[in-house]
C-alpha cells in the first residue's frame, strides 16, 4: 500500500491532501482527502474515491457532489508513430474532452485536445533538445492566441517559464522530484497586464510513503 502526503501553501491560503492506494492485481485503488475533510470534524468533503488501471482507464468518484469522471486510454500506431489517445466524461458537468498525443520520435511529438461540442481546443508542439531542455509552443482554438513554455532539467531539477499571450500571464517554477526526500514545486506568476504587478506565489510538498 502507498500514501502520499501533499501540502500547499499560496499568498492568500494553504492547504493540505492525502492519497492512499494499494493495488489488486493490475488494478489500482485510491482515496484522495483534502483539509476539508476534517476542517470541522471528519466528514465527506473533499473525498475522492478511485479505480485505476493504468494505461487503461481511470473512475474517479467525488463522494460529496455524487459526481463521476471517466477516462480512458489507448494507443495506435499512425504510420509506424505511436498515438496515445484520452477520453474524459464529466458527467456533473456533461462535458466530454477528446486529448491525442502523437510521438514521432524521441523528441519531437504533437498534441491536440478538443472539448467537444465547443470551439474549445488546444494545440501543442513538444520539442526536447539535448534531452535536457524542452520547448512547448501551442494554440488556443477558443482565445485565438500562442502559448509558449520552456523548461530545462538539471539533474533533479527542472525551471520552467511560461507567458499566455491572451492574458499575458508569466509564469516561472522550479520544482524537484526525488524517491528518498518527496518532490516540491515553487511557482511564480504575474500578469503583465495590470498596472500593480504583484507576483501570485504557491509553494506544494509532497512525501510518498510505503506502507
Amino acid at each position: 500500500m502507498k500514501a502520499s502526503l501533499k501540502g500547499k501553501y499560496e499568498t492568500d491560503k494553504s492547504g493540505a491532501a492525502a492519497n492512499v492506494a494499494f493495488f489488486a492485481s493490475d488494478v489500482k485503488f485510491r482515496a484522495s482527502l483534502t483539509d476539508a475533510t476534517f476542517a470541522a470534524g471528519p466528514s465527506l468533503n473533499g473525498l475522492v474515491l478511485a479505480v485505476e488501471k493504468p494505461g487503461s482507464f481511470i473512475i474517479d468518484y467525488n463522494v460529496p457532489k455524487q459526481d463521476l469522471r471517466f477516462q480512458f486510454m489507448n494507443s495506435v500506431r499512425v504510420v509506424g508513430k505511436p498515438l496515445n489517445l484520452n477520453y474524459i466524461h464529466m458527467r456533473g458537468d456533461n462535458r466530454t474532452i477528446l486529448d491525442g498525443t502523437l510521438v514521432l520520435d524521441s523528441a519531437n511529438k504533437v498534441s491536440a485536445n478538443h472539448v467537444l461540442g465547443s470551439r474549445n481546443g488546444k494545440f501543442k508542439y513538444s520539442y526536447l533538445h539535448g534531452g535536457a531542455t524542452t520547448f512547448e509552443p501551442s494554440y488556443d482554438l477558443a482565445k485565438n492566441s500562442w502559448d509558449f513554455a520552456v523548461a530545462q532539467r538539471v539533474y533533479d531539477d527542472v525551471f520552467r517559464a511560461s507567458y499566455q499571450t491572451s492574458s499575458k500571464l508569466l509564469g516561472l517554477e522550479w520544482s524537484r522530484s526525488s524517491k528518498i526526500n518527496g518532490s516540491f514545486k515553487v511557482s511564480a506568476s504575474v500578469n503583465l497586464a495590470e498596472e500593480r504587478k504583484m507576483p501570485t506565489l504557491t509553494a506544494e510538498s509532497t512525501w510518498d510513503f510505503e506502507m
